[in-house]
């Protein structure tokens, strides 16, 4: 279990924070909207009404005592420089910061921001690479390059094996894992493993080979 400060109750931020407590973990959320933080209390384990672009307010939140310190606050950007910076002077561990465009990130991070996180832009993406090939149904970017993905197979592949296939050198792409039609994940099939027709595959590529081949 780790401990989470998530300032800024927008969309993103909520979700984040939600989805950090469902995971187990001690969230504490903040904003400046009274009405936001009463509405939302009662779900996390502490919260706090306040503006976190004044120092006074960032300091008595203890932010040294937790392990990652988000600043949400895509929406005012200015705001978000503030509290990024002051955060980093405090002693925050770790500063994950929200952005909406490059420059933003590029001013975040001289800032002090430890990381910077772009939600529109990861997500526009993830559409896009998942709508331009047919039957993709999950899309994770790793590099520039190489992405996992999760797809059907081809209906050529059922009944064959993947070293029958030779999937590695005729595709340019590694199986990492077999999701058959119950849903329960296989990691790493062997080479021996003979494919059904619903199967689906988890696999990491490059996102032309993987476009190429659906």
């Amino acid at each position: 279990m780790k401990s989470f400060l998530v300032i800024g109750m927008g969309r993103f931020g909520i979700n984040l924070a939600r989805k950090l407590t469902e995971l187990g973990n001690e969230v504490m959320i903040v904003d400046h909207d009274s009405e936001k933080i009463d509405e939302l209390a009662p779900e996390f384990t502490d919260s706090y009404i306040g503006d976190c672009t004044h120092e006074g307010v960032v300091r008595a939140l203890g932010v040294e005592n937790f392990d990652i310190c988000f600043v949400s606050m895509g929406e005012n950007f200015q705001a978000s420089l503030m509290t990024t910076s002051i955060l980093k002077s405090l002693g925050a561990k770790m500063v994950v910061s929200k952005a909406n465009q490059p420059i933003q990130a590029d001013l975040l991070k001289k800032i002090g921001a430890d990381a910077v996180v772009y939600p529109e832009k990861e997500m526009a993406e993830k559409l896009a690479v998942q709508y331009s090939a047919d039957n993709v149904f999950d899309y994770i970017n790793l590099t520039g390059e190489y992405s996992i993905y999760e797809t059907s197979i081809l209906s050529s592949w059922a009944g064959k094996t993947i070293i029958e296939l030779d999937i590695r050198n005729k595709y340019n792409i590694n199986i990492i894992a077999v999701k058959p039609k119950n849903g329960v994940l296989m990691p790493l099939p062997g080479a021996n493993y003979r494919f059904n027709e619903t199967d689906h595959i988890v696999l990491i590529g490059k996102k032309e080979d993987v476009i190429k081949l659906k």
